[in-house]
């Protein structure tokens, strides 16, 4: 027996990872960066392939890693963890850059490193990007945000409202999935639907109170 769940509890940092193609600046919320090796010094990073920083960073072949901190608010994680770069300007136009020009945020996160695709691994639906770390700059000291710290003191906590149906919370970024407000029960969505901000699958879902 299998329980997806009990993965939750390896412990995970949180990220930006941002790109750049052209004139377009891009990011995206990740928690699956780490280090592979010291010498030479190199990373790997898992993306989702519907995201459009996937798609920029299989392009040109570069990426900046945004260590968040724990003074973070849950606005970082709206804009870049909530809306698609399809539709919504990520970064403004003074955005702080690194030495490859790519955007980073600043203020809350700790670190930035910067990093060139050396091989790619298929995972199905996401990519597995391997990298040689080609910049590094320290912002501050403020301790990192971890997966566990995000979801005790910055995700705000669901509030159960009146409805004529069931409701569903995505353990992963709280949205809220209404029975009586859409067309298909959620013990009735196929078990590959996946939640619309975050991309995690039904089995995250939790039924509320």
């Amino acid at each position: 027996m299998i329980n997806e769940k009990a993965l939750n509890n390896i412990s995970y940092g949180l990220f930006v990872l941002s790109a750049r193609q052209g004139d377009k600046d891009n990011g995206c919320i990740i928690n699956t960066a780490q280090q592979v090796t010291v010498s030479p010094l190199r990373i790997s990073i898992t993306l989702n392939k519907n995201n459009l920083t996937h798609s920029m960073i299989e392009a040109t072949g570069e990426f900046n890693l945004s260590v968040l901190n724990e003074s973070a608010a849950f606005d970082t994680f709206t804009v870049f963890g909530f809306k698609s770069g399809r539709e919504t300007e990520k970064f403004t136009l003074d955005a702080k850059r690194s030495e490859n020009g790519i955007a980073y945020v600043d203020g809350v996160a700790n670190t930035v490193i910067s990093a060139r695709v050396i091989n790619s691994v298929d995972l199905g639906t996401h990519t597995l990007f391997i990298a040689d770390v080609t910049e590094t700059v320290t912002l501050n000291d403020i301790p990192s945000a971890t997966y566990v710290y995000y979801h005790k003191n910055i995700k705000p906590k669901p509030q159960a409202q009146k409805s004529e149906g069931k409701k569903w919370v995505c353990t992963i970024c709280g949205f809220i999935y209404d029975d009586a407000k859409e067309k298909i029960p959620f013990e009735q969505l196929p078990d590959n639907w996946t939640c619309p901000l975050c991309l995690h699958p039904k089995s995250d879902f939790e039924l509320m109170a």
